[in-house]
Order: C-alpha cells, then sequence, then structure tokens
C-alpha cells in the first residue's frame, strides 16, 4: 500500500540513483536541474548547488567535464580507482568487488522478492541499492528499508563519501553525496 507519502521518499531514492548513473545527455538536462535546484533550495543547503546547472546544463563542455569525473572517480583511474561504488570493496577484508557483502545484499534483494534484471549487474552497486530502498519504500515495506540502510547502507557509504570527497573538488558529486547522507541519515 503506496500513498503520496510515502511515493516521496521513494522518489527521492530514484532521483538519487540516476544521479549516479554515467552523466548523459538524455537525463542530465534541464527537469534533471529542476528537481535538483528544488530538493536543495528545501534542504536550504548552503554549498553552491544552485549553481550547477549552468556548469553542467548550460556550457558545451559541462557533460564531457562529468563524464571525465565520473570515470575518474568510479571507472577508471591511475593507479587505481579513487571511489568504487560498490560496498563489498568497503565492507569486506579483501577489499575485492562480489564478495560476502555483496552475496548478503544479494540474498537481502531475493529475500524481499527482488531480483537483479541484468546477469551481469554486481548486486552491492550504489545505484542498484539506492533504487531497492525505493522500490521497498514503494511497496510500503519501510521496516524492511530501514533495516537494509541500518545492516549495510550506513556502514559502507561513508568511507565511499570520504573517498569521493578526498579524490574531487567536483560540486555536482559533493552536492549528490550531501543529499545521499542526509536522506540515509538514521533520524531522517
Amino acid at each position: 500500500m503506496t500513498n503520496s507519502k510515502s511515493k516521496t521518499p521513494a522518489a527521492l531514492y530514484y532521483f538519487l540513483a540516476q544521479s549516479f548513473r554515467y552523466p548523459e545527455q538524455t537525463w542530465l538536462c534541464e527537469p534533471y536541474f529542476d528537481i535538483l535546484d528544488s530538493i536543495v533550495k528545501n534542504l536550504e543547503l548552503n554549498n553552491n548547488a544552485i549553481g550547477l546547472r549552468k556548469s553542467y546544463c548550460a556550457n558545451p563542455e559541462g557533460l564531457e567535464i562529468l563524464q571525465i569525473e565520473y570515470t575518474r572517480l568510479f571507472i577508471n583511474a591511475p593507479p587505481a580507482v579513487i571511489a568504487p561504488p560498490y560496498s563489498s570493496i568497503y565492507l569486506d577484508q579483501e577489499g575485492n568487488l562480489y564478495g560476502p557483502s555483496a552475496v548478503w545484499v544479494k540474498k537481502f534483494y531475493q529475500q524481499h522478492g527482488f531480483e537483479l534484471s541484468g546477469g551481469g549487474d554486481i548486486p552491492d552497486h550504489l545505484v542498484l541499492e539506492l533504487d531497492f530502498i525505493a522500490l521497498l519504500i514503494d511497496e510500503g515495506q519501510d521496516n524492511e528499508a530501514e533495516q537494509f540502510l541500518n545492516e549495510h547502507f550506513r556502514k559502507w557509504f561513508p568511507l565511499f563519501k570520504e573517498r569521493v570527497l578526498n579524490g574531487s573538488t567536483n560540486k555536482f558529486y559533493s552536492t549528490l553525496l550531501t543529499l545521499v547522507d542526509f536522506f540515509t541519515r538514521e533520524e531522517a
């Protein structure tokens, strides 16, 4: 059972998940920045996020700048990826992809009726985890969403956030990290 109150948090998580996908012109455009500006204004964040539209939407090179930074932070950078967006990197002793925490995440998804659609998807990617939280909220499974946040997400996200903030001065990603941090905090 969902109502307008439960759709708002789910929509925020879907928005945050979209924000951590590879930047493409199909979604990183005026409507996206309308939503981002609205969220930042409503939260009264003082981090110059309102100027992001001009940097990345109106600027012809803005999309390419963001794509380069996304690749550098999350996909490939010499000598190593700065901030891999996978929880197993931060939670498992080996620090490898698809470690025990990724297996736990996949089982948690399955226990709550969700399967990954792509066979090659690694279950503990930040985007998939945010989408999963949104799906749980959409399904009225708020307690399960909170359980996932408590038992998993809040344990690794601060470590990921620290790596991104230490490895980049990009206001777009620092704003997104602030938003994820705000909406996933225990008191939120």
